[in-house]
């Protein structure tokens, strides 16, 4: 069976031709808030998402169904859809009971796709028809890849447990290591203007995406301007006890990112939760490491947990794109 074009299609917005042609990586909540941000000033919107989510919905569709997880490429989809549409709150939908309780209708509707035009590919494409995404979504490789880590000597496996872990990471692998990037993902790494790391879990979300081979590698070939939007606070369980130094120092052991680029960090007040820090950077900090350092209120005020707003954080990335 197969789906007419006519019927999938929402005529996009259109970006700003003169902008930059912007890749952001990473997975989750984080990666989403850079793809809102970026698109007040963005000529070209790329997002390069992790494949390596093993948790819920995302994690149950891509064991069945051998694709990569669409939890995190769904979120992506949805940022990039601008205005209100049917689609949206379809593939928004979430199921709260029955055999499909916990379930992403946008998820299954990805796999169901995937089946009906022969590829997660096309699904994708799809996808973005249905939805009028201004830009596109790259699954960082075209399969599901298991993250391995080793926490304080000991062996923990998968995304979730890794995150919940508490402890020293000190070791993170993907399973197969033999994976490679995407071709679109490395020519669009290749033809941006800006590349934006983060923000988002560090190791399951960000180095998930920089340890399949060939990422990292095209990172440190491409002229793009580098920025690496510091996390607000450290994450209960990856990351608890780093401090921003920390977190670049494990750019670079683990991901192999390192300066010359601009870090972009929270600067003003913040309620963070018990037991957790806020992420500070100073600038001699930085600059050790081969970055320039710029700061902003870039909280969002309303939000009930600490997160970036979308505006704020456009603005400045925006100012360092021009730079």
């Amino acid at each position: 069976m197969t789906i007419p074009e006519t019927e999938l299609q929402l005529e996009p917005l259109g970006l700003d031709e003169a902008g930059p042609r912007v890749v952001a990586l990473g997975g989750g909540h984080g990666l989403a808030q850079v793809l809102e941000a970026v698109q007040t000033y963005a000529g070209e919107i790329t997002a390069v998402v992790t494949v390596s989510d093993d948790g819920g919905s995302s994690g149950r569709i891509s064991g069945h169904m051998g694709i990569p997880p669409p939890g995190d490429i769904r979120r992506c989809l949805l940022a990039l859809s601008p205005e209100p549409s049917v689609w949206g709150e379809v593939f928004g939908y979430r199921f709260e009971g029955g055999d499909v309780a916990g379930h992403s209708l946008g998820n299954l509707l990805l796999a169901a796709l995937s089946d009906l035009l022969g590829g997660f590919t096309p699904a994708l494409r799809a996808s973005e028809s249905m939805l009028g995404t201004v830009g596109r979504v790259l699954p960082v490789a075209d399969r599901w890849l298991r993250l391995e880590a080793t926490i304080d000597g000991r062996p923990v496996e998968g995304q979730v447990a890794i995150a919940r872990s508490r402890g020293r990471i000190e070791r993170l692998r993907l399973i197969p290591d033999d994976c490679d990037a995407g071709r679109e993902v490395v020519e669009a790494i290749a033809a941006a203007d800006q590349l934006i790391i983060g923000p988002g879990s560090l190791y399951t979300s960000i180095l998930s995406v920089l340890l399949v081979p060939g990422v990292a590698d095209a990172i440190k070939r491409s002229t793009a301007r580098r920025t690496f939007v510091m996390n607000l606070m450290t994450q209960d369980g990856e990351t608890l006890g780093m401090s921003g130094g920390d977190h670049l120092d494990t750019l670079l052991r683990m991901g192999g990112i390192e300066g010359p680029g601009t870090i972009v960090a929270h600067e003003g007040e913040l309620r963070v939760p018990p037991g957790l820090q806020a992420l500070v950077v100073e600038a001699d900090e930085a600059a050790g490491r081969g970055w320039e350092l710029v700061t902003a209120d870039l909280a969002d005020p309303e939000a009930a947990w600490p997160q970036h707003d979308a505006i704020r954080l456009g603005m400045v990335l925006q100012r360092v794109a021009g730079s």
